[in-house]
């Protein structure tokens, strides 16, 4: 379901942002509240005319009226339909929102830019969620031209982590074959209400263009770098049986006794690539 709210009067200058609303745990919901916050994250998505912004999860609006003063226009996606009404009635005041009532997961953002600019996603994503939706997004990287996401900073760090780090993993891996990530700033835990347990981040993706991540199968890409991580203290070797022999981990310039730990994000890149060329079975 989609609710369109037009503006009406511009709000006077520093007046109160967002509505109260209470928390649901259930739905991982965390508002943030802290001014100095919503306006680096503003300031750091910096909305241009003619750009296409959809806020995922706006809860209390406290990103989402900033951006609208800024902008003037905004799509949100908000599962929560207590949240519905009251978001409606607050946007009029800063500009036209259009509300898409829906599970983020079930919506094709491929459609949502079609005939349009590709999309610029921000949002304060919920922490249990937060994987995937980072994965659904990846599934319409075409479409998007950036995505600025504040998440739990462990998840930031996983996400912009080198090879040879504690934290370099799957989702490291996937995030970086089709995104440049670039860490923006911390977020300590009583910028929001109720505050979480563990401390914030704001990341920015910027996906490559499509010459520039060079895999030619997504699907076996997604399989080797899954099969690889699946037993982190494995070699490849081991690690990889059932899917690419030592052979064809020579072949790709990698060494067979090294972990998945070890190999950059272009060495899952050649791996993958040259599988279907040396017949490899699935």
């Amino acid at each position: 379901m989609s609710i369109r709210s037009h503006a009406s009067t511009k709000p006077a200058k520093g007046a109160a942002q967002g509505f109260s609303a209470e928390a649901k745990k259930h739905l991982g919901q965390h508002f943030l509240h802290e001014r100095g916050i919503i306006a680096k994250i503003v300031q750091a998505v910096n909305p241009q005319p003619g750009d296409r912004l959809v806020e995922i999860g706006p809860g209390q609006g406290a990103i989402t009226f900033p951006l609208l003063d800024k902008h003037g226009e905004l799509t949100v996606i908000e599962f929560d339909r207590d949240l519905i009404f009251p978001l409606t009635e607050a946007a009029r005041a800063h500009g036209t929102l259009e509300v898409i009532h829906r599970d983020v997961l079930t919506v094709d953002f491929t459609a949502l830019a079609r005939g349009g600019a590709p999309l610029r996603l921000v949002g304060n994503l919920p922490y249990n969620l937060s994987s995937p939706i980072l994965f659904h997004a990846l599934d319409h990287a075409a479409a998007i031209r950036d995505m600025h996401f504040m998440l739990q900073k462990e998840v930031v760090d996983r996400m912009a982590a080198a090879p040879g780090s504690k934290v370099y993993g799957r989702l490291s891996v996937m995030l970086q074959a089709y995104c440049a990530v670039t860490p923006l700033f911390n977020v300590p835990p009583g910028a929001f209400r109720p505050p979480p347990k563990v401390d914030s981040a704001v990341v920015r993706l910027v996906p490559r263009t499509p010459d520039s991540i060079g895999i030619a199968d997504p699907k076996r890409f997604t399989e080797v770098v899954r099969a690889a991580f699946g037993q982190r203290r494995k070699t490849l070797r081991n690690a990889l049986s059932g899917v690419a022999d030592g052979t064809m981990i020579e072949a790709a310039g990698l060494r067979p006794d090294a972990r998945a730990e070890q190999i950059e994000v272009a060495g899952f890149v050649r791996l993958a690539n040259i599988m279907p060329s040396l017949s490899m079975p699935t």
